[in-house]
């Protein structure tokens, strides 16, 4: 089954995959108008957890997106957190996007979310788990957003080909303030396809590089340790990346099955990413960190779903300076979702870990509730 609407340059028919008719808007509607409300119950904190125990809601947004004539989009999206230990607010997209450039250019420019991996693009929302794998938790604190200028291209080829490159400020990494007015870019390329009817597939590899000074970092980061204190003790929220490096490797696969391309009745989707960041420190011998997880969902019904991911994330954690040590964790989640209507999702999850050199590992029940008002923009594979 092909997916009329796609572009030509996009031929293989899940891209879109969990897209649900009427959710988009007719092309000459100028100005959309969504918000999404996710509240959740939390049983305990969790190791490099996105969400502290208790009610709250979780990654909330409002966004507003306006057509200028032909030429640009632009985009806001306000997102905000509350829980019994803080309120947070943020805006993660505020940018303006070229249209009609030729030969399937389109040029990014303001805040946006970073092309890295397979989820890093895609609104929290859209996930199929409460919370991000171990790897974006501790790599890139839950995702990676900044403000920067970014280029994407899709290639003529009778096969799905995307290539993107950016430079950021680097502020929203982590907690350590950039030097150069340029703190972090990226480059990322996406190929996927067809494999019949049923089956589809896409993989990617992207970079990152950090030009943040990681040694004035650390240097900070103690002078200010007792103003951070609070943050040590509610290990379960995350605030920028745990774990830094000049450089940061990923790649991802996805692999998607569902009987003669209908998914809304039922899909299995199996996806996999390994990280790899190295040069973590001025000093020789600290060593490297890296991760991986993977994770399968199974829709058996078009309003039922249950998946299984399974993640480890090894770092190296600097005790004192210059004296690097082993922190690594391992985590199990299992999960069951019930979608009765298309804009709302129940979601209830188990979550298992086991660590060495980080603290606050534990497990966790967490019973998520999604609710998306106006129109959305279809899903990404």
């Amino acid at each position: 089954m092909k997916l009329k609407s796609l572009p030509s340059l996009v031929p293989y028919s899940l891209l879109v995959s969990l897209a649900v008719p009427g959710v988009v808007e007719a092309a000459d509607e100028k100005t959309r108008i969504s918000a999404t409300v996710d509240a959740y119950y939390k049983s305990d904190n969790t190791a490099l957890g996105g969400r502290e125990d208790g009610l709250g809601l979780g990654h909330t947004e409002l966004s507003v997106q306006h057509q200028i004539a032909d030429l640009f989009s632009a985009r806001l999206t306000a997102i905000a957190e509350v829980n019994d230990v803080e309120n947070n607010g943020d805006i993660e997209e505020a940018y303006l996007e070229t249209l009609s450039l030729p030969a399937g250019l389109s040029v990014r420019a303001g805040r946006f979310l970073a092309d890295l991996g397979y989820l890093n693009g895609q609104h929290s929302h859209a996930d199929n788990f409460v919370e991000r794998p171990l790897v974006y938790r501790g790599f890139l604190g839950n995702h990676y957003f900044d403000d920067g200028l970014g280029v994407r291209a899709v290639l003529p080829t009778d096969y799905y080909w995307q290539l993107s490159a950016a430079a950021f400020t680097g502020d929203h990494l982590g907690n350590f303030e950039s030097g150069p007015s340029v703190g972090a870019w990226t480059l990322a390329t996406k190929v996927g396809d067809d494999i019949d009817e049923s089956q589809s597939w896409q993989a990617g590899v992207s970079y990152l590089r950090n030009r943040m000074d990681l040694h004035a970092g650390h240097e900070e980061e103690h002078e200010e340790e007792e103003d951070h204190e609070h943050e040590e003790e509610h290990a379960g929220h995350s605030h920028g990346a745990a774990f830094s490096g000049e450089h940061m490797y990923i790649a991802d696969a996805v692999w998607k099955w569902s009987p003669s391309g209908n998914n809304k009745s039922q899909q299995l989707s199996v996806s996999a990413e390994y990280f790899k960041v190295t040069d973590i420190s001025p000093e020789a011998g600290a060593g490297d960190h890296d991760g991986w997880y993977t994770a399968a969902v199974y829709r058996f019904a078009p309003e039922w779903s249950v998946g299984v991911r399974y993640g480890e994330l090894n770092a190296r954690q600097e005790h004192e300076e210059g004296v690097f040590e082993n922190a690594d964790l391992r985590e199990t989640t299992l999960m069951a979702a019930w979608n009765p209507t298309h804009t709302q999702t129940v979601r209830l999850q188990y979550t298992h870990q086991d660590a060495a050199g980080i603290e606050g590992e534990d497990n966790a029940v967490t019973l998520q509730y999604l609710i998306s008002f106006g129109a959305h923009d279809a899903h990404s594979f």
